[in-house]
This record gives C-alpha cells, structure tokens and sequence, in this order.
C-alpha cells in the first residue's frame, strides 16, 4: 500500500532547530528549506508528499496549490486553516494517510479517522536517518539498542490491537 505523507508545515519547520533559525530570519527561506530537505527525502523514499501551510497571512509565491520539486504544496484559504485541511485530507486518505504534525487536536482527528500519526520531531529523525544512511551508502542499518536476542520467556505475550499494528508497519516504511 503507498502512502500519502501529510505535513503541518510550520509545525514542522518551528519544531526543528535547522529550520526554526531561517524561519525567524524569513519565512519564505525556511518554506524553501524544508521544501529541499523533504525533495531530498523523497529521492530516498519514493512516497507522496503533501506540505500544508497557513495561507492566510503567507506570501506565496507557488499560490494555493503548487508542486514543487515533486513536494505538493498546499495553502489554506478563506478562513480555513492548515488543521482543517489537514484533517480534512487525512478523512479522504483514511489508512493511507501519515499526518507528521505535534499539534494534538489535528493527531487526534487523523488518528480517528484511521490515518497513522507521528510527531514532528520523530519525522525530523527519520529524514536525517535517512540522509545518514545514503551518505553511508552500504544500507547496513545500525543497532541502537543493547538488546540481545534470546529464547527465554519472560511472561505472556502483548499483542497490539491489528489497527495499531498496521499503523506501526506504515510507519517502519519511512
């Protein structure tokens, strides 16, 4: 199944320090700068890519809907913000829809509709693992964890309901 990653654009940019230091120098320059990294990104992983931003007191050069280096680019318009369109979007793309936003009310909504949801900071470190493991170019994913694999029990099992368990594979596929 592909999967439609939905971003909250300025909740992203504002949650990453990199992209954070340009926002507040000039807005454009950090839409530009996360457009590059997430151009970047999809050259990795060939999933669609969909950037909300707030148009109601944003500039746009690309207008209300634009692609740009493969990324689609959405504006809100009309006294809708980028929650709505987000949550909007996530009930069309249902199980297909990953919404990277940290804004609770928009995870609860897509959650509830039947999208898988992750937290700006998290997708901030699935890119830059991403662009790790390019750079490194033998694609040897390294061991984080101490654990050791062994045979011995250690109490009943612990299932995840099936729902979470499909929203955990679409999340590994970043």
């Amino acid at each position: 199944m592909a999967i439609h990653i939905i971003i909250d654009g300025y909740n992203l940019i504002r949650q990453s320090p990199e992209l954070a230091g340009l926002d507040r120098q000039d807005m454009q320059s950090g839409r530009d700068a996360l457009v590059d990294l997430l151009a970047a990104y999809k050259r990795l992983k060939p999933h669609a890519i969909t950037v909300v931003f707030d148009g109601n007191d944003a500039a746009s050069l690309y207008g209300s809907r634009d692609r740009v280096k493969g990324i689609v680019i959405h504006y809100s318009q009309g006294g809708e913000s980028a929650d709505d369109l987000i949550r909007r979007m996530a009930n069309r793309e249902k199980a297909k829809a990953l919404v990277v936003s940290s804004d609770r009310e928009v995870m609860a909504a897509a959650e509830s509709a039947g999208a898988t949801v992750i937290t700006s900071a998290s997708f901030e470190e699935k890119i830059a693992m991403a662009r790790y493991l390019s750079l490194k170019g033998d694609g040897e994913v390294v061991e984080s964890s101490g654990w050791v694999p062994t045979t011995r029990k250690k109490g009943p099992s612990r299932r995840l309901p099936k729902h979470k368990r499909k929203a955990r594979a679409r999340a590994k596929k970043l």
